[in-house]
């Protein structure tokens, strides 16, 4: 018999109720750090992380929070307000990829683990990694349980629509990791058809896992757009657990998640998309986005960035965080095309979205349009 967890309420502890014996094989784990104290559920100070510019004028401003971590862990620049309760939508996957092969997610090709980690753009590849991973199991797409969509991605939406195909849930850029979570409960023995219920086995694993990794007890729980449990922590302790998956030895689940995601950026994301040319561009680095503008980059060596913008503006997001970058040390010339963000008037460029605040001095005057120094508009 199912039981339901209310919205808003924390999912009981993995390790208190009684729990099908993991498969033959599967490593015993020690016993869990416990977490610290759940982030408060607030208004955020978000500060104004971003301007919109057009003919030399601030047309817009975009507010947010922002938090960069050094190598030691430590706090090296904070902006806004990074320890509120807050949600990190599919930002989160990749600690919901540790927690699905902590609760014993069968052995994955890397390309598979990618996807498990995705919010991907519902290309051909995509769904073909899918399906391989339902195949595995001996599932089929009828066994989803996330929202039927169309593609993410605008060209391959309107290539699906041209070709008179309707939303499904293989397509809805959440099926990688929905897929990977049935085959997780089939391999434990779990119920199959309320595995999204904040109380099943799976959820309260993953669960665990987030209030690990994050170094935080969940505030609240509510359901994502696909349908999953969804945890909220603080920026602070997000940026924190991409640090670990980031920094984690191979070999590990931490390991084995982060090098899935270096290996197949595209899997991660989309051919095409920012955060898998970001991926490409600095060697070794893990980047996640969230709907609502969340975006998480991680270092191998420990540095890291957090970023929410307070509006859900996705457009913001990424110059934010190139900006952040530059401030880790990584060079502005690299993060070029990543930083600013065109403001078109009259078929041209007469101005630039681009970090603002204190985020704003780690990319040189001399680098043109991207300060958002424009010539008058006609």
């Amino acid at each position: 018999m199912s039981h339901s967890t209310p919205a808003g309420a924390i999912p009981p502890s993995p390790s208190r109720p009684a729990q099908p014996p993991a498969p033959e094989g599967t490593p015993v784990r020690e016993e869990r750090p416990v977490p610290g104290e759940p982030p408060a559920v607030r208004e955020p100070a978000h500060v104004p992380v971003a301007h919109v510019l057009r003919g030399g004028v601030i047309e817009g401003v975009h507010h947010g929070s922002v938090v960069v971590l050094a190598a030691d862990g430590g706090v090296e620049f904070r902006a806004g307000d990074i320890e509120a309760a807050f949600y990190p939508r599919s930002a989160l996957k990749p600690v919901q990829a540790v927690g699905l092969l902590r609760a014993g997610l069968p052995a994955l090709d890397s390309e598979s683990l990618a996807l498990t980690a995705a919010s991907h753009s519902g290309e051909e590849s995509h769904l073909a990694v899918a399906r391989r991973i339902l195949d595995a199991a001996g599932l089929t797409e009828d066994d989803l349980r996330n929202v039927p969509d169309l593609p993410y991605d605008p060209a391959v939406r309107d290539e699906w629509i041209r070709a008179g195909r309707g939303p499904s849930r293989l397509a809805q850029n959440c099926s990688g990791k929905h897929a990977a979570m049935l085959m997780t409960a089939k391999a434990r023995g779990w119920p199959l058809e309320n595995y999204l219920d904040p109380g099943h086995p799976l959820q309260r694993e993953i669960a665990s896992t987030v209030e690990e990794l994050t170094g935080q007890a969940i505030a609240r729980v509510t359901v994502d757009g696909c349908g999953a449990p969804l945890f909220a922590v603080s920026l602070h302790g997000l940026t924190r657990a991409a640090a670990r998956i980031a920094t984690a030895a191979p070999g590990t689940d931490e390991g084995r998640v982060a090098h899935a995601m270096r290996e197949h950026p595209g899997m991660v994301s989309g051919s095409g998309r920012d955060v898998a040319r970001l991926m490409r561009a600095v060697p070794g680095l893990l980047a996640k986005d969230g709907f609502e503008g969340v975006q998480i980059v991680a270092l191998p060596d420990g540095r890291a960035v957090g970023v929410k913008i307070a509006d859900g503006a996705d457009r913001a997001r990424m110059p934010v965080t190139a900006a952040a970058l530059a401030r880790c040390g990584i060079d502005p010339e690299i993060l070029a095309g990543f930083d600013r963000v065109p403001v078109i008037g009259g078929g041209r460029e007469v101005g630039t979205l681009r970090a603002a605040g204190a985020l704003a001095p780690f990319f040189a005057p001399s680098a043109g349009s991207r300060t958002g120094s424009v010539p008058p508009a006609a």
